[in-house]
């Protein structure tokens, strides 16, 4: 499962010497390698150096791959770090070794994206024969849209969260109110952060539609004839421009740009699901564009550091929430790793990543670090 997304492939501006230091072989590694069907300099810097993040050593001690991500089975490979032996060119029949194609991981992704509002946009006022809700070959009333054209093409799209901090994601109603009585019992574990930030409302893409009739006269509404079946629209949602390629069709991924990895982040919200999500889940980080985050980053994301009861010494107490922060009946404990994720959608303060592999659930609120961290 995900064997591609391991690809870690470019950034040629981590030089040998951001990694040296850290290097640490595996005891029985061989001088060169062999590329196999599948390998990648991900998965030989896993092998071999026991933390794939360190595939620049590998990369800069054969100078003759020019390309880190084009790399050929049959290639060898040096493993011998102090001659910087190069790679000795296999056979080369067969296609290059590439970055991780959208293919690969689009049918786990979610059209979501981040503005700064939202109000302004056209809106559905309401749908054919009085209909709560509609979907493909059924048509919404929409208002708001002026110089629309017969023929035009507009996603449908529904404000769900906004997002802040130190207070992770609001629930919205579809005319971006909050949700009354939201579960603030589960999603508000607060983050130990000075900041007090809005990050942005989330859209969730719904439907998409074609203009077959525009407002005139007594007419106030345009027309659009839904043409998706994956989720039913309802009066409120809004209208944006269709994007021609929302995603980018391949993710090379690499660590984070010392920026990220130097500030606090935080996850914000699992797509879909409630508190927690697993491999092949989305999840929104509270970091983007302007830390230094772009696609293909790959983060390692970790259980808040907590406090535990201490029942041998005080067995009267039972207070067990990881929210917590303090108690003469309590023990702190360290974080917990629990998965790591790539950034596949980035906005100027917020990111959206897969969940590519963990040992446990990832939960709002759980702490985004390095992928090397421990």
């Amino acid at each position: 499962m995900f064997n591609r997304i391991r690809t870690v492939v470019a950034v040629a501006m981590l030089t040998v010497a951001t990694y040296a230091a850290a290097v640490e072989m595996a005891g029985d590694h061989p001088d060169t390698y062999v590329v196999k069907k599948g390998d990648t300099l991900w998965d030989i810097a896993g092998k071999f150096l026991k933390k794939p993040w360190l595939w620049p050593e590998i990369w800069q001690a054969n100078p003759q791959v020019s390309n880190p991500h084009l790399i050929y089975p049959g290639d060898v490979l040096s493993l011998a770090y102090l001659d910087r032996v190069g790679v000795k060119p296999g056979p080369r029949q067969e296609a290059p070794i590439n970055a991780i194609p959208l293919a690969d991981v689009e049918p786990f992704l979610k059209n979501l994206r981040i503005t700064d509002e939202f109000k302004s946009l056209p809106y559905v006022v309401g749908l054919e024969d009085n209909r709560l809700r509609a979907s493909a070959g059924q048509v919404a009333y929409v208002v708001n849209l002026p110089g629309a054209q017969v023929g035009q093409r507009y996603a449908v799209v529904r404000p769900t969260v906004a997002y802040s901090l130190p207070r992770h994601a609001t629930d919205l109603e579809a005319n971006g109110n909050s949700t009354p009585g939201m579960g603030n019992l589960w999603k508000d574990f607060i983050a130990p952060s000075s900041r007090n930030e809005f990050l942005g409302y989330e859209l969730a893409q719904v439907n998409v539609g074609t203009i077959t009739r525009v407002a005139s006269g007594d007419v106030e509404a345009n027309s659009l004839l839904l043409q998706d079946s994956g989720r039913e629209v309802r009066p409120g949602d809004r209208l944006i421009a269709v994007e021609a390629n929302p995603y980018d069709l391949q993710f090379i991924p690499h660590p984070p740009a010392p920026q990220a990895a130097e500030t606090e982040l935080r996850v914000l919200a699992v797509a879909d699901t409630f508190t927690s999500g697993g491999p092949r889940d989305v999840i929104a980080i509270s970091g983007g564009s302007r830390e230094g985050i772009d696609n293909g980053t790959v983060f390692s994301i970790w259980r808040n550091s907590r406090r535990v009861n201490d029942r041998i010494e005080h067995s009267h107490f039972s207070r067990a929430d990881d929210g917590f922060t303090g108690g003469a009946a309590t023990v702190g404990v360290p974080e917990e790793y629990a998965a790591h994720a790539m950034v596949f959608r980035t906005f100027d303060k917020v990111s959206y990543a897969l969940i590519m592999e963990g040992v446990k659930p990832v939960k709002v609120g759980y702490n985004v670090r390095h992928p090397d961290a421990q």
